[in-house]
Order: structure tokens, then C-alpha cells, then sequence
């Protein structure tokens, strides 16, 4: 199967609004891509992939139009594309992905590179296919930082949009004892399945394909690391009630001009902040339910 790549140049803070418009219609996942010289640095890329079908011109056209339109308000440059077989998009992941050392312990290891575990090392191993969590974004960095910092023997975690699993994999080898993975994505929760499998986790994790709706039990801690007006939607869903009495809520994928609105919605559900971390113009905020 063929896909259409969309990748769009911009400002780091814009870099989200332009997520947020792709990823109507590239439901396999949107990816945020640094520069050279990091995130501190502009520009930034982001990149989406289309399917090939008959829906492929409509979408091109909509895109170009949203775009505009978010244009209007802040610097948006005009999308390029061009067509890309299954193969070669795999291929251009894996140039870009190397090992990387996060937090105290954990490691990030991509599938198809070598790596001699140091003692206390928690190795993640991981092929994000199709899927959004590569562990290059800082907003994953910092759930991965908290949930290392967070994490109780025994714990129940729920990561909500799980991408490629990262972040529930992670939480299984730092200690939970079960794991709910849900993403409404196919693509996506297939790609979690198989990193679970490759990381020996599949007795703890539970992958599945849904929305917040599905999930009704509730958890020690809940990770969402997904757009922040998806946060917010969630939250007034009852994503609060998801968390148990004295459990932590932990909300990334946040530009920090839209903190203050999550912030209001967390606190309209009962949940209080009790920290936060910042990376460039991303924000992770960490909060519990009394």
C-alpha cells in the first residue's frame, strides 16, 4: 500500500496546532520532529501519513485549507507532499531513531540497534511502526521522567492514546503490576500489541482498541499524553473518575499557553496539581485526585 507523506515546516509553538490539524484525517498517527540542534531550536517538522485511497484528494484539499486558515493566526508554512511506499517509510524511521538514555534508568532502544544494558538499566525495546511515541518527543521524555519518579510496586496504570505502547511498557517494567493500553487507532494498537510481545510484558499490559468510554474501572495512575484540547474533552468525559482516591493523573502533550486550560479543567473534575515540568514550550502536569 502507498501513503501520502504531509510534512509541514514551523515554529516550535506552533507545532501543535498543526498536530492537531493533520491528525483529523491521518488517523495512523502524527509525528513531531526536531531539528539539528533540538527543540530548542526552529524550526520544527511535523509529519502525518495519508492512505492512498479514494479519499487522498479531498483530504490533500482539506488540509490545505485548515492550514490556511490556522495561517490567518501564526506562521504556518505550506505542506509538501509526496508519495511513499510502506517500505520506505519504515526505512526513513529507522535512520532517525537511535538509543536514548531517559530519566535514571530507562533506555530506549530501537529494534534493529545493538545495545550493552549497563547494571539498573530498564531497556525498552521498541519498533513504533505507524504509531506516535518514538521517545523523541519531549512531551513523551517527560512522562517517562514522572512515571519513573511516580511508579509504586503493584500499581494500576492506565495510558490512554498508547501509541506505540512506550509508555505502558515502560510502566511494566518499572513496576506496575497491570496495565490498560487503549488507543482507538488499529494501527496503533496493533504496533502496541507486538512491542508489548517484544518486551516479555504481554502477562501485565492489556492492549486494546477503544476510547475512554470502554474503560471503566479505575487506576493508581493515568497517563495521557496526547493533545491538550483532547485532554480537556477528555477530562469533561470524566477522565478524573478513571483515577483512584489519592492516584495521579499524568497530562503531557501541552503548549504551555494552553496550560491554564487543562489546569481549569482538571480542577473542575477534582483533581489538584501537584507538579509540573517543562521542556522548551511543553508541558507535563502531574495531578491527584483527593
Amino acid at each position: 500500500m502507498e501513503w501520502l507523506e504531509v510534512s509541514v515546516t514551523v515554529e516550535n509553538e506552533a507545532a501543535e496546532a498543526v498536530a492537531e490539524v493533520l491528525s483529523r484525517y491521518a488517523y495512523h498517527g502524527v509525528a513531531i520532529e526536531a531539528g539539528p540542534r533540538g527543540w530548542d531550536s526552529d524550526p520544527v517538522v511535523v509529519r502525518a501519513y495519508l492512505p492512498a485511497d479514494d479519499q487522498l484528494q479531498t483530504n490533500k484539499r482539506r488540509i490545505k485549507e485548515n492550514l490556511g486558515h490556522l495561517n490567518q493566526i501564526r506562521p504556518v508554512s505550506v505542506p509538501t507532499f509526496r508519495r511513499i511506499a510502506d517500505a520506505d517509510w519504515t526505512e526513513s524511521w529507522k535512520e532517525r531513531l537511535t538509543v536514548l538514555h531517559i530519566g535514571q534508568h530507562i533506555v530506549i532502544r530501537p529494534s534493529w540497534r545493538d545495545y550493552v544494558p549497563a547494571s539498573g538499566d530498564v531497556v525498552i525495546q521498541l519498533d513504533p511502526g505507524m504509531a506516535f511515541g518514538t521517545g523523541l518527543h519531549p512531551t513523551t521524555q517527560m512522562c517517562l521522567v514522572v512515571l519513573e519518579a511516580s511508579m509504586r510496586p503493584g500499581a494500576h496504570v492506565l495510558d490512554m492514546g498508547t501509541g506505540s505502547g512506550i509508555l505502558a511498557i515502560a510502566a511494566a517494567k518499572l513496576g506496575a503490576e497491570r496495565v490498560l493500553a487503549v488507543d482507538n487507532d488499529p494501527v496503533a494498537a496493533k504496533t502496541a500489541r507486538d512491542n508489548v510481545v517484544t518486551n516479555g510484558v504481554s502477562g501485565i499490559v492489556e492492549v486494546a482498541r477503544g476510547s475512554l468510554r470502554e474503560v471503566s474501572e479505575s487506576h493508581d495512575l493515568v497517563v495521557v499524553n496526547i493533545l491538550a484540547k483532547i485532554i480537556v474533552e477528555m477530562l469533561q468525559e470524566g477522565l478524573a473518575t478513571r483515577v483512584r482516591s489519592g492516584g495521579r493523573l499524568i497530562a503531557a502533550g501541552i503548549i504551555i499557553n494552553q496550560e491554564p486550560e487543562v489546569v481549569e479543567a482538571m480542577e473542575q473534575q477534582g483533581l489538584a496539581l501537584v507538579r509540573r515540568i517543562q521542556r522548551e514550550d511543553w508541558v507535563c502536569l502531574v495531578a491527584e485526585r483527593n
